[in-house]
């Protein structure tokens, strides 16, 4: 057996250094989270060349005295823990105490550092952790610390680095984190002598926000809500503006920024039914909550956490998030793109010089439509029918499915109003001023057998008329909670499977049942279906049952809710007026009524916009009336 040794200090503090320090990145993320726990109200961070050959930041907090800068750079040196109890409730930021050794440990550092009521500052210079000179110098309070030649007496790791692009990407994304993370500090970042980055710091994680998205943070929702101890601040994105990828999830737990699949899966849990599989939503939210019930100890980065209560976590941020989408506005607005006229498909038949603009001019042109297109278009708009009293009454109550008839026929029943009681003598009345009624809106006609062209005082609307169907019926159908109904088919029908999947549907036998098939085995890796949700076609049960297996196979959905859901989907979409197909008036109006009437109807199950609006001006503006 090998003989047992104990390692040397700078052995150690390079094995602490690949735990910590893995790209100048980390440098950044280390010394911007001891700035801040110096109390600095102004923070610098510089690179060059991805941060390999000098990186700086520079900071007005409380900067330390000559032996503390000293101490700072042993291993397990701290400011912020005394006792064993402190590791229970951690509220700082950089606590480990390991970071300024580790850094040392692989790279050439200068320190310069000042107190405030001190005459003179400390300079110290340190190469792969020793300290090889120390003076008093003149510097302004705070502290800057400068890291040059990153890994240069450790090569292995240099072969891991990427290039200057990839590294200065990333270290500027840690600074961006630590902006988001603490708006009342003002940070800057430099990268190769050019400011990429400042924030106010003025306490506005609005304004700090749209520092660093710009104009696309215009479309976040705010989110403010509390949930027992726990309290959820910050910003998401609208479902319709759901990305490719998880990269603009941003979260953060007392000020610290941390990745969570508990806090991804609550987040994502609120746009269940609302977003297109595939699509992901952005967020900058911030949890607070007391700090005995989170352990920030549990990576050497800092990057993750445990929670003491994980339901009420989740509870927290599944409905803060949940209450902001319900009370946000989110009926996009239709966009014009002017066109080049290089690239305009008609732009040959431009030839006066007054028609021909200037070298890089852009101009606008007339949609072309053809005759057929017109003709249609005319005839919308001359049988559009003239505003109608009952029309005018946005607040209608939603239509009611009767169960004798097919799920179609939901939408063309009209609801009778209630009659009102009558005022008897004993009873008060109280009079009170009237609202304003809302403008009436008036069917104007259908596009292409598809959307639905309604007019409502100084604004259109477009709707889509499949998207708004699906989701009135999806609604109606996950509100009652009992088993699907299923239909028993004459002939029943095989579907053949993957030995695996035909064996994860036979053992999920019940689960099958509530959501409205009946299957049985029939060998040779197929089942047989004998019965299938109503109004869903036949065609469509064997792929259904096919997703279903493969949801069940990869534990994407274990959850008898989500697939239940998925099923409802699959119902909804099936059963609900087709774009293309011929709808009557009755059937218009009447889904007209319930999208007017009901601003929660805002995207189809998949994530689609149900509805867009023009506004006069906008329209006005394309044709140069403004």
């Amino acid at each position: 057996m090998p003989k047992i040794i104990q390692l040397s200090a700078h052995v150690a503090n390079l094995i602490a250094a690949g735990e910590v320090v893995e790209r100048p990145a980390s440098v950044i993320k280390e010394l911007l989270e001891n700035a801040v726990d110096a109390g600095a109200t102004q923070i610098t961070a510089e690179i060059r060349d991805g941060g390999m050959t000098f990186l700086r930041v520079t900071d007005n907090g409380c900067g330390m005295l000559p032996a503390d800068a000293k101490t700072a750079f042993l291993r397990h040196a701290t400011s912020k823990l005394r006792t064993a109890e402190d590791l229970s409730s951690i509220a700082t930021m950089g606590f480990r105490g390991e970071a300024l050794a580790a850094i040392a440990s692989v790279s050439r550092i200068d320190l310069l550092t000042k107190t405030q009521d001190a005459l003179f500052g400390t300079s110290l210079t340190l190469e792969a952790g020793t300290i090889t000179e120390e003076s008093e110098a003149g510097c302004p309070a705070g502290t800057t610390i400068i890291v040059r030649d990153l890994f240069f007496n450790t090569p292995a790791r240099m072969k891991f680095m990427k290039s200057d692009t990839v590294e200065g990407g990333k270290a500027a994304s840690a600074v961006q984190l630590q902006a988001l993370a603490h708006p009342e500090v003002s940070f800057r970042f430099l990268r190769d002598g050019k400011e990429v980055l400042s924030t106010p710091g003025n306490g506005s994680l609005e304004d700090t926000v749209y520092s660093i998205y710009g104009r696309d943070s215009g479309r976040m929702v705010q989110t403010d809500s509390t949930w027992e101890q726990y309290r959820l601040t910050g910003f998401v994105g609208k479902p319709t503006d759901a990305r490719p990828s998880r990269s603009m999830q941003t979260f953060f737990v007392n000020n610290r920024p941390v990745k969570s699949p508990l806090l991804t899966a609550a987040l994502e849990e609120a746009y269940r039914n609302r977003i297109m599989t595939g699509r992901f939503p952005s967020c900058v939210l911030h949890l607070h909550l007391p700090s005995n019930t989170v352990d920030v100890n549990v990576h050497p980065a800092k990057t993750e956490v445990k929670f003491l209560n994980e339901k009420a976590v989740f509870d927290c941020v599944h409905y803060g998030v949940l209450g902001a989408l319900n009370k946000a506005q989110d009926r996009p607005q239709m966009q014009f793109k002017t066109m080049p006229v290089s690239e305009h498909p008609h732009a040959s038949s431009v030839k006066t010089a007054a028609q021909i603009p200037a070298k890089g001019a852009s101009a606008p042109f007339f949609r072309t439509v053809t005759p057929e297109e017109y003709k249609t278009l005319s005839s919308v708009i001359r049988q559009a029918p003239a505003p109608k009293k009952e029309a005018a009454v946005t607040t209608a109550s939603m239509i009611e499915r009767s169960d004798s008839l097919p799920i179609q026929e939901a939408i063309r029943l009209p609801r009778l109003s209630e009659p009102t009681p009558p005022i008897t003598d004993d009873e008060p009345v109280q009079q009170t001023l009237p609202m304003p009624a809302p403008a009436a809106w008036r069917l104007v006609g259908e596009l292409y057998n598809s959307y639905i062209l309604v007019e409502q005082g100084d604004e259109a609307f477009l709707i889509d008329k499949h998207a708004a169907h699906e989701r009135i019926l999806f609604d109606k159908l996950k509100s009652n909670q009992e088993a699907i109904s299923s239909q028993s088919l004459l002939a029943p029908i095989p579907c053949r499977l993957s030995p695996d999947s035909a064996a994860i549907l036979l053992t999920n036998h019940s689960l099958m049942a509530e959501l409205g098939f009946e299957i049985e085995e029939f060998g040779d890796s197929t089942v047989l279906l004998r019965q299938i949700p109503m109004d869903l076609s036949a065609e469509d049960a064997a792929d259904a049952v096919e997703a279903i297996a493969a949801d069940l196979l990869t534990g994407r959905r274990q959850d008898r809710t989500d697939i239940r859901d998925e099923v409802l989907h699959t119902v909804a979409c099936k059963a609900a007026i087709k774009a293309g197909w011929h709808t009557d008036e009755q059937e218009l109006e009447a889904l007209v009524k319930q999208v007017m009437s009901n601003e929660d109807l805002k995207y189809c199950p998949h994530g689609r916009p149900i509805c867009i609006t023009l506004s006069k001006q906008q329209l006005e503006k394309q044709f140069k009336r403004t």
